[in-house]
């Protein structure tokens, strides 16, 4: 892949980004000190390093794509309620590996784990609304 200094920018501020980024989120962060980027060149230079392997792309039901600097081995969860993305390491997916490897003729080179549900912040809060409502 052909160096850029764009590129280098989007891949930095991914990769220091613990917020799971959209393409919305990192054009906004960089455009104040990079007046000439454009919404598009983020948009293709973050496909291109999803693609590459440089970068994780999270492809989310219903949501925006949001892309992972964070390259080791790890899952995550979304909040139906705020939207927000954490990482979380499950160990126990290895066995699935194993378990897929043993019963069937497949090589597993990868997979995605997205959970849905609530967070804890959104949890509390919408037990306070109920309590409210009482």
């Amino acid at each position: 892949m052909k160096y850029s200094k764009q590129r280098e920018l989007i891949l930095k501020t991914v990769r220091e980004n613990r917020v799971h980024p959209t393409a919305d989120y990192v054009y906004h962060f960089l455009k104040k000190d990079h007046p000439n980027l454009s919404l598009g060149t983020v948009y293709r230079n973050l496909n291109l390093l999803s693609e590459n392997g440089d970068i994780r792309k999270i492809c989310i039901p219903n949501a925006r794509d949001r892309f992972d600097g964070r390259m080791d081995r790890h899952y995550h969860m979304v909040c139906q309620e705020c939207a927000e993305v954490f990482d979380i390491e499950l160990n126990c997916l290895s066995k699935l590996e194993e378990e897929i490897s043993s019963r069937t003729d497949f090589t597993v080179h990868g997979y995605d784990v997205i959970i849905t549900g609530v967070c804890h912040t959104c949890q509390h809060k919408l037990n306070e609304s109920k309590k409210e409502v009482s």
